[in-house]
């Protein structure tokens, strides 16, 4: 139930963030009743968002344009804001670009030929924040009266005046209203027809949760095998154990105080889930997994404990928690007892524990669901807790355990190795967020090769560190993970020169942070158009991999360089499919203009090709923003849930978006 109604709340946030624009206009009429009227259009711009000049560069982007039809008056000059711009560099398109933020308003001067005049406004333009751009509208019928007399309208030639202004892009957040579908120019009906419906059907489909959550389990088992062999705990099991044996005479009695112990710690770890959920909120959770600033203070922790486990200091929790705990084991009998000793063993194990804890949590929160923390802790407890249910089933069993030693803090410096390799990851999420360019790619992938060449070395013996014991010979096991970690190294020595390393594309920075690459693997669009695509795909029996996205749209660019490179990719949009890039920006003029009425009853005239494909994608989709990436059949019918900015960028996500997509045309067929 809890799954469901997070589902539908998506949906809604969904529909609500499509239907309101960040940029809204207000018109009006002053000075009416004078020669001299003047339009005021007031463009609101909300917070992080910005409006570009129209006098913005050429080769940046899209201008803001303004249209105007008047009827008994001139327009006099052109639209003049109220405030300069303001002029920044932009790296993407290398060049200044101009513009706007929180509010501006233009003003527009007209000289009365009439007694009575009307004007119509309209404003187009594109809008982009740092998740996509979208297109912006704006239209106004204003009516207004003069002094001049019915005879100067003889004198004066009555004139119907549109006056384009130079071009200028909006960047801001998405306004999707849900136009009706026009018909299909040269093509069929159903390829233009609203399908808002069904992509909202496909979206709450429930497989991505279930694997979502069946991942979260398995790596939390994963995480509690990995906390087993380590010096906090593994010593732990054979002392526990035979605690059990000695103080139960009979044999049902220990497995059963030691199931009791197992389920104790399961109930801890568990309730720790919970715990941290129900404080932040499953999107709460999300929010800090994706923020800058949560990232960095997890990179800061992340190394903490790596410097920890490779014999820096020793990381533990306050004696007296561990004492008091002891103390409450000794005061107290039956089952209480036994949970508190369960307890005792949770602090003392944290310094061992505690990385591996926090890396699954924020893992977990990254999938947005309520339960997976919960989830995760369930995995890793359970494989906490098993050894100890069996070595008390099975006491014989101790004797093959592997003694305690020097392997064990060997353990620990591995560990301490992969958490600063982790630890780049979320310094690499806070460096692109903030734009520092200090952790670009060829510089994340020469320190992991570097890491895992140095875990290789010290896997062989030709490293110590502090509480190291001398290594008298390697064995086998250790031979081969010193030849994996090597072996790895190696792999990623291309990517220094643009290679994907597709086994690290989920970690690394992407592909367009590289200041140097041989790799060439764009992907380019067979066709441009969509009606053109569509009867393509008919014929090559392929489905429909629609593009939406802009000649000024920054992160349609990353998304480009950073999934699209992808050689799994790449070769399915390549071969599985056919592309359709559709630039709503797209300044070529239409054959003669198109007039289309918006929901609201208001009429809007498409005179670019630009202006059509962003009417389809608003019209079809119910979507404004870009990238925005649909599978479609030859019917024009979704096969998966769109594919924004924030969810196209996991090159794993995308593989799953082409897969399933194919999946479904391939059983419609």
């Amino acid at each position: 139930m809890k799954k469901l109604f997070s589902t539908l709340l998506l949906a809604l946030i969904a529909v609500m963030a499509y239907a309101q624009s960040p940029v809204s206009w207000s018109f009006k009429l002053v000075d009416d009743n004078t020669a001299n009227p003047k339009i005021e259009m007031t463009a609101s711009i909300n917070p992080g968002f910005h409006l570009y000049a129209v006098e913005n560069p050429a080769g940046g982007s899209n201008p803001l344009e303004f249209y105007f039809d008047v009827k008994g008056a001139q327009l006099v000059g052109k639209p003049v804001a109220n405030k300069a711009y303001t002029k920044e560099f932009d790296d993407t398109f290398e060049v200044d670009q101009y513009f706007y933020s929180n509010s501006v308003t233009f003003t527009q001067k007209l000289k009365a030929t009439a007694p009575e005049f009307t004007v119509s406004v309209e404003i187009k333009g594109q809008a982009c924040d740092d998740q996509g751009c979208h297109q912006i509208f704006g239209s106004k019928k204003l009516t207004g009266k003069s002094p001049v007399k019915e005879e100067a309208k003889e004198e004066k030639t009555e004139e119907t005046t549109t006056d384009t202004v130079a071009s200028a892009t909006a960047l801001t957040d998405s306004i999707a209203v849900a136009l009706p579908a026009p018909v299909a120019t040269g093509g069929q009906d159903g390829w233009w027809k609203n399908v808002e419906e069904e992509l909202r059907t496909l979206a709450n489909e429930p497989d991505e949760s279930s694997t979502s959550i069946f991942y979260i389990f398995i790596a939390g088992f994963i995480g509690g095998l990995i906390a087993l062999v380590t010096p906090c705990v593994w010593p732990m099991i054979p002392m526990t154990v035979s605690f059990f044996l000695k103080q139960n005479k009979s044999k049902s009695k220990s497995v059963r105080t030691a199931i009791i112990y197992g389920v104790s710690i399961i109930v801890i770890y568990v309730a720790l889930g919970l715990v941290v959920t129900s404080i932040f909120g499953a999107s709460a959770l999300n929010d800090l997994s994706t923020s800058a600033l949560f990232n960095i203070i997890f990179f800061l922790l992340l190394v903490l404990f790596a410097v920890s486990f490779l014999g820096g200091f020793e990381l533990t929790l306050p004696a007296s928690w561990t004492n008091k705990m002891d103390s409450k084991v000794d005061s107290t009998t039956g089952l209480l007892s036994v949970f508190f000793m369960a307890f005792t063993l949770v602090l003392v194990s944290f310094s061992c524990t505690g990385p591996i804890i926090g890396t699954l949590l924020v893992e977990a929160a990254a999938t947005s669901n309520f339960l997976s923390p919960a989830i995760g802790m369930f995995g890793f407890s359970l494989a906490l807790a098993l050894p100890f249910t069996v070595f008390a089933i099975f006491p014989t069993m101790l004797k093959s355990m592997p003694k305690s030693g020097g392997w064990l803090n060997s353990v620990k410096v591995v560990l301490g190795f992969l958490e600063l390799a982790l630890a780049l990851k979320f310094l690499s999420v806070a460096d692109l967020a903030y734009g520092w360019r200090i952790l670009d790619r060829e510089v994340f992938v020469s320190l992991w090769i570097v890491i895992f060449a140095l875990l290789g070395v010290y896997l062989l013996g030709k490293i110590q560190f502090p509480h190291d014991s001398k290594l008298e010979k390697v064995g086998v096991g250790r031979f081969s993970l010193a030849m994996i970690s090597l072996a790895f190294a190696v792999y990623m020595v291309p990517g220094l020169w643009g290679a994907p390393l597709k086994a690290i594309s989920a970690f690394a920075p992407p592909a367009h942070t590289q200041d140097f690459s041989l790799f060439e693997g764009d992907v380019h669009a067979q066709v441009s158009d969509y009606e053109e695509g569509m009867k393509l795909a008919q014929q090559l029996g392929k489905p429909v991999l629609v593009d939406f996205s802009g000649h000024g749209c920054v992160n349609c660019r990353k998304l480009e360089a950073a999934v699209w490179t992808d050689t799994e990719v790449k070769s399915s949009i390549d071969n599985d499919f056919v592309l359709i890039t559709l630039m709503v920006d797209e300044k070529a003029e239409l054959p003669e203009p198109i007039v289309v009425t918006e929901k609201d009853g208001t009429e809007r005239t498409l005179r670019t090709v630009g202006d059509k494909w962003s009417y389809l994608q608003r019209s079809k989709f119910g979507a404004n923003a870009q990238p925005f990436h649909v599978i479609l059949d030859n019917n024009g019918n979704p096969l998966a849930p769109a594919m924004d900015y924030d969810n196209g960028q996991d090159v794993a996500n995308y593989q799953k978006f082409l897969k399933n997509g194919l999946e479904k045309y391939k059983a419609t067929k």
